[in-house]
C-alpha cells in the first residue's frame, strides 16, 4: 500500500508540475503584456520552484563529454563493458591516456542514489586514469526472476567487476561501498587473487560506526531490524518490472535525507526563489543541477538494505570480525599488499570522524607505510567527492597514492625514503 500511495500522489503532482510550470513560463513572457509588473514574478518564480520541486525524475545520465587533460580538453567515451542484472560496469576513457594509465574502479554507493551522484569524481579522476564505475540497478526495475541481491552478491560484484578490469588495478568506495569494497579486498588478499587491487581508497564509509555516531547511525541503533522489516520494506507495484520484488524505496531514502537537513534545503529553495525574482540565471542553474541529481533515486532490494542495517550499523560484524561471506569470515588482516588510503570529512555528519579510519587498525597485515590517513578540512560528506576541495584537495592526494604504490608491493619507503613514509602517516 505504501508505494501504491506514493505513485497516486507522484501521478497528481506531475500534473501539478506541468501545470505551474506553464503558468510559470507564460507569466514572465515579455511578450505578455505585465509580465514583470506587480507580483506577477513573484508568482512565477514561486511556481516554478514548486514545478522544479515536484516534477518526475528518472536516472540521469553522466553526460561527461570532456575533460580538460595533458593542456587541452579530450573527447570522452563511455561504455558498458559488462553487464549484470543488478549493475553494469561503465568504462570512461579520453585519447589522451598513455597506455599504462591507471585503472581505477569507483565502487558506487547502493544507498537510493544512481551512480551519477559521483559525476564529478568521474570527471576529476578520468583526467589521468581510465575509470570504470558501477552502475547500480533501480531494484524496481529488476524482474523478480532474476532473484535477489545482498551483501554477498554486492561483495560478488566487486570482484567479479574487478577480475573484469584485470590485475594492477586500484579502487575508490564512496561512503556505503566502503564496507563491501573492504570485505572484496581481504577476501581476494587472503587467496592471493590476481586481480586484488594495487590500492584502496575509501571515503566517509561506514566501517566502523561506533566511532563517533552520526543522525544516521543513532536512527539504525534505536530501532529494532523488525521495525525496518516492518515499517519501510514495501513491494514494487503492479507498473515496474520488478512487480512484487520487496524493496526499500528510494523515495523514503530520500525523505530521510531531506529530514536531517529540513532547514537547510527549505533555505536552499527559499534562495532558489530569491534568485529567480532577482534574474539571477547562473545560482538559480546551480540550484536546480543539485537537487536534480539529489532528488533522482532508485530502490534497493530488501535483503541488501536489511544486511546492510543489521551487519553494518547494528552488528558492526566486520570491524569485530564476524561478518561472513558464504560461509566464509572475512579477515581485514589477510589484506597484505593492497595499499589503503582513508579519507573522512571534517564536517561530514553521515560518516563521523574515525568511522572509515578505523580500517587501518583493521588491517593488522599491512605495513605502516602502506596505509595513510587523510582529513579534508571544512568538508562535508558530500565535499569529500564533488566540488572544488574535492577537485584541488583531496583527488590530488589520491592520485599521489596511485603513483607510490603503481606496482605491486610497492611502498611509500621505497619511493622517497623514511621520511616520506612519515609524512604520509600523519593526518593530512
Amino acid at each position: 500500500m505504501l508505494y501504491n500511495a506514493y505513485e497516486l500522489q507522484r501521478s497528481y503532482l506531475t500534473g501539478a508540475s506541468a501545470w505551474a510550470s506553464v503558468v510559470s513560463d507564460l507569466m514572465t513572457n515579455p511578450a505578455l503584456p505585465g509580465a514583470a509588473l506587480g507580483v506577477g514574478p513573484m508568482i512565477a518564480s514561486a511556481l516554478d520552484v514548486f514545478a522544479h520541486a515536484t516534477m518526475p525524475r528518472g536516472k540521469p545520465a553522466f553526460d561527461i563529454e570532456t575533460v580538460h587533460a595533458a593542456g587541452k580538453d579530450r573527447a570522452v567515451t563511455e561504455a558498458i563493458v559488462l553487464h549484470r542484472p543488478f549493475g553494469n560496469l561503465l568504462r570512461f576513457s579520453h585519447d589522451g591516456l598513455p597506455e599504462d594509465a591507471p585503472r581505477l574502479l569507483i565502487v558506487a554507493p547502493m544507498s537510493g542514489h544512481y551512480a551519477t551522484l559521483l559525476r564529478g569524481t568521474v570527471a576529476r579522476l578520468l583526467e589521468g586514469a581510465v575509470v570504470y564505475i558501477t552502475d547500480w540497478a533501480d531494484a524496481k526495475m529488476v524482474p523478480v526472476a532474476a532473484g535477489r541481491f545482498d551483501l554477498d552478491d554486492y561483495i560478488d560484484y566487486v570482484v567479479g567487476f574487478l577480475e573484469h578490469i584485470g590485475p594492477e588495478a586500484h579502487v575508490l568506495a564512496v561512503c556505503q561501498p566502503s564496507v563491501p569494497a573492504l570485505a572484496a579486498t581481504a577476501l581476494m588478499g587472503a587467496t592471493g587473487h590476481p586481480c586484488r587491487p594495487l590500492t584502496l581508497t575509501m571515503m566517509g564509509g561506514p566501517i566502523d560506526t561506533r566511532e563517533a555516531p552520526t543522525t544516521v547511525n543513532d536512527t539504525a541503533m534505536t530501532r529494532p531490524l523488525a521495525w525496518f522489516q516492518q515499517t519501510v520494506i514495501t513491494n514494487v507495484p503492479l507498473m515496474y518490472p520488478g512487480a512484487g520484488r520487496k524493496v526499500y524505496p528510494g523515495f523514503l531514502q530520500l525523505a530521510g535525507f531531506m529530514s536531517m537537513n529540513l532547514k537547510t534545503h527549505m533555505m536552499s529553495h527559499w534562495k532558489m526563489f530569491n534568485h529567480l525574482v532577482e534574474g539571477d540565471g547562473d545560482s538559480v542553474d546551480a540550484s536546480k543541477a543539485f537537487y536534480e541529481e539529489y532528488r533522482s533515486v532508485c530502490d534497493l532490494t530488501a535483503e541488501f538494505y536489511l544486511q546492510t542495517i543489521e551487519h553494518v550499523f547494528q552488528l558492526h560484524s566486520l570491524p569485530k570480525g564476524e561478518l561472513m561471506h558464504r560461509g566464509q569470515l572475512i579477515d581485514v588482516g589477510a589484506i597484505r599488499d593492497t595499499a589503503i588510503l582513508c579519507i573522512e570529512g571534517e564536517r561530514d555528519d553521515i560518516s563521523g570522524i574515525g568511522q572509515t579510519k578505523a580500517a587501518l587498525t583493521l588491517a593488522t597485515g599491512l605495513p605502516e607505510e602502506a596505509k595513510h590517513y587523510h582529513l579534508a578540512p571544512e568538508v562535508g560528506h558530500y565535499g569529500i567527492f564533488n566540488g572544488e576541495r574535492w577537485r584541488t584537495r583531496i583527488a590530488p592526494v589520491v592520485e599521489e597514492w596511485w603513483a607510490q604504490h603503481a606496482t605491486r608491493g610497492q611502498s611509500a619507503a621505497k619511493q622517497g625514503g623514511a621520511g616520506k613514509a612519515r609524512q604520509l602517516t600523519a593526518v593530512s
